[in-house]
């Protein structure tokens, strides 16, 4: 361990994008300590590993990562936090080499352990537990100042009451939780003028925004609010319950002129019987009004999804209803599950189960639709709106990549990198992942 004022820290996340900006705020916790931050994969004094626990794989990169961190530097301190170690910290106590677990109520008590032991010197002999229930549990007070890509994600909700038959979360982060709105604004603005072009307003259930706060304070109104702000970029929602959408909802924030005209909906299946099965709130047809109502009202939008496949009780007609909706409906990105247990959920003891080699045949199917579905968005992109503005993000081989408003990704040759820049671009060819493009006058807009 290095005994210096200053010492290195490698932090690991895992998981959505809350868990990314509570990385971020123990980071520059430990960063206003004197803690230089390393890619994860470095050598360091010490280790924080920010786990997930929404399927059986996000568990076994969670443990993969510590016993990797450990090898990489056994003096190192080892903290381990996020929604596997709310759910299962004893079986994370186990790992050797494990000094401090902290759960989803505490996250900035990461800092502080971390910290402490590296001043004191030492490693625990057994792990420090500070895992608290989490129903009840306040928001966490927690901030961002900087930010180290081209868009910051802003968290404004914690927790879940939606009790989704497959869902493990609503045990590792509890009820919902909500920002104040002012809080979130005062975090936007200082973001924007710090240089931010685009902010990501997150949550565990983003549309449950507001559902705990006085009856003005809700999605709308923050909308609204951030929009307002003087100079302020593009802004984007994290997943989306469908049946947020409805024509009240749609009509205030259609207007709004800083909202990126992309959704992505936590769709999880096209078909109305399996939506009943796992519990959702809504049915196929709602989601298609809810796609139908943003189509009209927001010109060029664009959607991403999340399905699961395989789900108890999921038959082959069943999944070519989820086949056709995502043909039809003409994602822009499709995130694919094989359906996995997790215990303590109702589906895991459902009848029906779905064979692994079926959950296979029909995701490799569901995604060759979904390529189709991709294709034709791009082409479509090209061919009937060309010139259109990219933020870009990253930078190799000669070649600047980026995102548009309504999220087509795009790659322009450059002879520099172009980190933040919102430059004009025309769309020429795609490859059916990818738009490529050349810059138009080279400079802002």
């Amino acid at each position: 361990m290095n005994h210096n004022e200053n010492f290195t820290v490698g932090i690991y996340t895992l998981g959505c994008k809350v868990n990314q900006y509570e990385s971020e705020a123990i980071a520059e916790a430990l960063a206003e300590a004197g803690a230089l931050i390393l890619p994860p994969d470095r050598a360091a004094d010490a280790y924080v590993i920010n786990t997930c626990t929404v399927t059986a794989e996000s568990d076994r990169k969670a443990r993969q990562f510590i016993r990797r961190a450990i090898k990489k530097n056994p003096h190192a301190v080892v903290a381990v936090t996020g929604c596997l170690a709310q759910t299962a910290p004893e079986a994370l106590a186990r790992i050797d080499g494990v000094d401090v677990i902290i759960g989803n109520t505490d996250k900035l008590l990461c800092a502080k352990e971390i910290l402490r032991l590296i001043r004191e010197r030492k490693k625990n002999p057994f792990p420090t537990v500070s895992v608290r229930p989490i129903e009840g549990a306040p928001f966490e007070p927690m901030r961002i100042r900087t930010f180290g890509r081209t868009r910051a994600y802003i968290k404004i909700e914690d927790g879940c009451e939606n009790r989704c038959a497959y869902c493990i979360i609503p045990s590792a982060r509890g009820l919902v939780r909500s920002k104040p709105i002012d809080e979130v604004v005062r975090e936007v603005r200082a973001l924007t003028e710090g240089g931010c072009k685009e902010v990501v307003l997150t949550g565990i259930e983003t549309a449950s925004y507001g559902k705990d706060l006085s009856r003005d304070e809700n999605l709308a109104t923050l909308l609204e609010q951030v929009n307002a702000l003087e100079g302020i970029g593009r802004v984007r929602l994290g997943s989306l319950d469908p049946s947020l959408f409805r024509p009240a909802f749609v009509e205030r924030i259609a207007p709004l002129s800083s909202l990126a005209p992309h959704f992505h909906l936590s769709l999880q299946s096209g078909s109305s019987r399996v939506l009943a099965l796992m519990k959702r709130k809504y049915n196929a047809d709602g989601a298609r009004a809810a796609m139908a109502r943003l189509r009209n009202a927001i010109p060029r939008v664009k959607f991403t999804t999340d399905v699961i496949v395989g789900f108890p009780g999921e038959t082959e007609e069943d999944f070519l209803e989820t086949e056709r909706f995502i043909r039809e409906e003409r994602f822009l990105t499709v995130h694919i599950f094989p359906y996995s247990k997790r215990k303590g959920t109702p589906a895991e003891q459902m009848p029906d189960q779905v064979p692994e080699e079926i959950k296979k045949e029909r995701l490799h199917r569901l995604e060759q639709a979904a390529a189709t579905a991709r294709r034709s968005l791009l082409e479509e992109a090209i061919r009937e709106d060309p010139f259109t503005e990219v933020l870009f993000e990253t930078y190799k081989d000669g070649m600047a990549y980026g995102h548009t408003d309504d999220f087509l990704e795009v790659a322009v040759p450059s002879d520099r990198p172009l980190h933040a820049e919102l430059l004009p671009v025309r769309l020429t060819r795609t490859d059916g992942e990818l738009c490529f493009g050349i810059l138009e006058g080279g400079g802002n807009r």
